[in-house]
């Protein structure tokens, strides 16, 4: 079945609709604030392992008790014992002593004598450190997304590399918000899975709005210079808009069996990549197809606007 949408035509609903997203996503950011990692924010991971079933809402609440400091808690299940690992996050520059541990580890065994608490390992990180690896990190994401427009810029300098590779850029800029605003809101820490997802959703977003460009230029080519931008971008979208939903559905269909496997056995750090990712594949789909593409038109056409008036 051909579709015959007008992408370029409704570049300023599609702009409404993405601002209002990222509205939505800001005010959740100032009402429930970013969880930073240790790995970014610097403290102390203590992970203990443990046999048996314990509800997992009252051993977080005695965890707590019996720690001075505000804490985060997860618990996975450890498939080496059959058993279970609960880690405790300490954040900020305060070293945990010794003493400390064994006084978490003794009231643990004396409280839950039967479910045999051991302590596996004890992680530090100083927080100047782990400020500059979210640097490091966002630097490198930085850069990514600079090449791969300098790529799109030159590549498709035949229907104006330069407004392709911004707006290619502009259209990853939203894509790297929007799936932060799905990290805060579900309330996920800001780790190296988002750094992971954000690169992964650069090349899935960048590839998406390159299969179409390139239809762009082989239209441009075939419907002559006499076409308009918006009818060139209009038939390509439409031309490849089955492709790129059918690739954007067998995509999230494969991550979301990853999900629901991680769900069921419990894999947290599966399950805090895989969910933001299914987020971030949808908005790839849109951005390209709605934010990309309208957005060059419309830059070309504004630039064709001034030069007629030169």
């Amino acid at each position: 079945m051909k579709t015959n949408i007008k992408f370029a035509e409704n570049v300023k609903k599609y702009v409404c609709v993405s601002a209002i997203i990222i509205l939505v996503g800001i005010v959740c950011n100032i009402i429930f604030g970013v969880r930073l990692d240790i790995q970014f924010s610097g403290g102390t991971i203590l992970t203990y392992s443990y046999t048996g079933d314990i509800a997992e809402t009252e051993l977080k609440d005695y965890v707590q008790e019996i720690t001075k400091d505000k804490i985060t808690t997860t618990i996975t299940d450890d498939f080496s014992s059959n058993g279970h690992i609960i880690s405790v996050q300490f954040s900020g520059n305060k070293a945990i002593s010794p003493d400390e541990q064994k006084d978490i580890i003794s009231k643990l065994n004396e409280k839950y004598a039967d479910n045999n608490f051991e302590r596996r390992e004890s992680t530090s990180v100083e927080p100047t450190m782990g400020f500059m690896f979210l640097i490091k990190c966002l630097c490198a994401i930085g850069i990514a997304a600079i090449l791969m427009v300098i790529y799109v810029a030159f590549r498709f300098r035949k229907i104006g590399g330069l407004s392709a590779g911004c707006m290619a850029l502009v259209a990853l800029l939203q894509d790297i918000v929007i799936v932060y605003f799905v990290f805060v809101i579900l309330r996920l820490p800001i780790d190296s899975n988002f750094m992971a997802v954000i690169l992964m959703i650069i090349g899935y977003s960048l590839n998406d709005t390159i299969v179409i460009y390139d239809r762009v230029r082989e239209n441009r080519r075939l419907m002559g210079r006499y076409a308009t931008d918006a009818e060139v971008f209009n038939k390509s979208a439409n031309q490849m808009l089955k492709r790129t939903i059918f690739t954007s559905f067998t995509t999230v269909l494969a991550i979301g069996v990853v999900l629901v496997v991680a769900t069921i056995m419990n894999i947290e750090s599966v399950k805090s990549f895989a969910l933001p990712m299914m987020f971030g594949v949808i908005c790839g789909c849109y951005s390209s197809n709605c934010i990309a593409g309208p957005l060059w038109v419309a830059w070309r056409n504004r630039k064709a606007k001034r030069l007629a008036k030169d």
